[in-house]
């Protein structure tokens, strides 16, 4: 089915939900296709990795560049090796240049993969503080910074308060370097626009000061509003194991579709519009589909489809999809060895005789602490081999379907295991 409708890009940010603080007064000059807007966002290289949080932002600049914008992403090489302290209760640990490299160049690879096909400049503002000096830096920047903007942040408050830790004279002075990265790239790449998120706003204002002060010139900044989980009520992108993670190295594919699929009812609708390029009449069916029968979890598996194969590829959500599929009750026996490859590395494996014990597969693979343990989850009925209760205390042939079954405890398919003929 096609989908026709076209939007204005301020009209696409404000149905998908990326408006947060402006400083446009008329958002619609963002909509004029014959004067692109060359902006700019900065990510500090803090981890190796980017978060979904940070893709929620990603997402934001792709409707930019769809719609005409130029767009500059700036990996803060040398802000990185400050740390931002906005938001944070404590001093941050100072990261050593190398790891600041190791970061850059990851979280460069991911950019490339979230903008593939897309253009875009990257910049990395150590290539502009390395040779600045202390006294050029104070006589350039510093003078036109006053005290009362600085001390008024509330992160800066909140640390020199009776409660707070205090801060040091290099993190109360990454406010300076980040909006001297405006003005920099304002000087010489023509930005007048920075995108942020919402955490980045103060920061950022610095940097339109910094430009109406010595350039005399105007300057703005787009931010877009925190994920929040409607249900749970905290940021977006947390899972039981800590957070989701763009790097496959940290959160797998599969791990990474199932966090998706896991999602909450109450923002299905919003993360569709946020973390995925689909077109808005399709999304709309979508939840319209999702509304009739909720516990298909119709409109979680379509957004974990998307959103995985922008990030990890076609072939890593098929896997994934696969593994998870299994994980459900779909058999085992017929999944391919890519597939097999991924599921060994989700759940506990072990292996067995085709009249191996049931009892010794449940505590090697850490589905039951012990072998009384185990003993009692069968008694009691809980646990299954694809799919189907047992209670005896053997496999049989049959249980194994292309030399292979899948064992669960309780429930949830998150306490599977994998079981294979020896």
């Amino acid at each position: 089915m096609g989908y026709t409708t076209p939007m204005t890009l301020s009209e696409e940010l404000t149905w998908r939900g990326f408006v947060n603080q402006t400083t446009y007064k008329d958002t619609s000059v963002l909509d004029d296709p014959t004067k692109p807007i060359t902006f700019y966002l900065g990510v500090d290289p803090s981890a190796d990795s980017m978060q979904v949080g940070n893709l929620a932002v990603a997402m934001m600049i792709r409707h930019f560049i769809d719609h005409g914008h130029k767009a500059i992403l700036l990996v803060g090489g040398a802000t990185g090796l400050i740390g931002d302290p906005d938001g944070k209760k404590t001093e941050r640990d100072l990261k050593s240049q190398e790891e600041i490299e190791h970061n850059k160049r990851a979280i460069a690879a991911q950019y490339d993969t979230v903008f593939a096909g897309q253009q875009f400049e990257l910049v990395d503002n150590y290539e502009w503080f390395k040779d600045m000096g202390y006294l050029q830096f104070l006589r350039d920047i510093g003078k036109h910074v006053p005290m009362r903007q600085m001390l008024g942040r509330e992160f800066v408050q909140s640390r020199l308060g009776d409660e707070g830790a205090g801060i040091s004279y290099a993190e109360f002075s990454y406010a300076l370097m980040q909006g001297y990265d405006f003005l920099y790239l304002y000087r010489n790449k023509g930005a007048t626009l920075q995108l942020c998120g919402a955490d980045q706003w103060g920061n950022s204002i610095a940097g339109v000061e910094l430009i109406r002060r010595i350039e005399g010139a105007e300057a703005h900044v787009w931010s877009a509003p925190l994920i929040v989980n409607k249900t749970t009520g905290v940021k977006f992108g947390k899972s039981e194991e800590g957070a989701v993670w763009l790097d496959p190295e940290k959160t797998t594919p599969t791990a990474f579709y199932q966090f998706w699929i896991n999602c909450d009812d109450a923002g299905v609708e919003e993360y569709l519009k946020i973390y995925t390029l689909l077109p808005k009449e399709e999304i709309e069916e979508i939840i319209a589909k999702h509304h009739e029968n909720p516990g298909v979890r119709f409109a979680q598996t379509r957004l974990a489809i998307e959103v995985t194969k922008l990030v990890h590829g076609q072939a890593q959500m098929a896997i994934a999809q696969d593994v998870t599929d299994v994980l459900k009750g779909a058999n085992v026996g017929v999944i391919d060895e890519k597939s097999m490859v991924a599921l060994r590395t989700e759940i506990a494996s072990t292996v067995a005789a085709t009249d191996g014990s049931i009892l010794v597969a449940l505590t090697e693979t850490g589905l039951a602490s012990s072998m009384s343990e185990a003993r009692r989850l069968l008694q009691g009925n809980a646990i299954a081999l694809n799919g189907t209760k047992v209670t005896r205390e053997n496999f049989e042939p049959q249980d194994f379907k292309n030399g292979r079954l899948l064992i669960r405890r309780g429930k949830a398919y998150k306490d599977s295991a994998l079981v294979e003929l020896a």
